[in-house]
């Protein structure tokens, strides 16, 4: 693991407060102090994700997406991950896959476009970690939409990534 990324901080915030944030996420959250993520670059054909600070790639992870994904996310169900830009909106520390942070699918075109059509246009989708999930592991495509790394993994985006970092995801 980087030396960016320590247990320092958890460390430095005393014996109270080092047992409170264990208490909160089970001690799964990690510290990072090195360059600002600027950006996370998602390439689903590769299966590829990349936290960026410029041009330069600081971390890149193998991923694993919705059940079907192929094309833009497009309904409730569909088991796509959503193509373009995003922005990290929100963390979840008790994540049921281990830890999480959102993206703000659906936007404002994805509502209108499925709304044309009569059908929701599903929600809540994340970069998470495997957790328990009993497919995780097989090295296939498995989430309903969201995008999947392994839970050492989603420590480290989780510790780098913030609140207003684009997403963008490509095809």
């Amino acid at each position: 693991m980087s030396s960016d990324i320590t247990r320092r901080g958890a460390l430095a915030l005393g014996a109270g407060g080092a047992a409170m944030l264990a208490g909160c996420a089970q001690g799964k959250i990690i510290q990072y102090s090195g360059p600002e993520v600027t950006r996370i670059v998602v390439q689903k054909s590769s299966r590829r994700m990349h936290l960026v600070h410029g041009n330069r790639a600081l971390k890149s992870f193998d991923i694993q997406l919705g059940f079907q994904p192929e094309g833009h996310k497009r309904f409730y169900g569909d088991g796509r991950t959503p193509e373009g830009r995003y922005f990290i909106d929100r963390r979840n520390p008790n994540s049921e896959f281990f830890l999480s942070v959102g993206m703000n699918y659906p936007n404002a075109r994805d509502r209108a476009f499925a709304a044309s059509h009569g059908r929701s246009p599903g929600g809540d989708i994340f970069v998470h970690g495997w957790g328990r999930h009993p497919k995780a592991r097989r090295g296939k495509d498995w989430t309903a939409g969201c995008i999947a790394v392994t839970d050492e993994e989603i420590r480290t985006v989780y510790a780098m990534v913030q609140n207003g970092v684009a997403i963008d995801i490509f095809a």
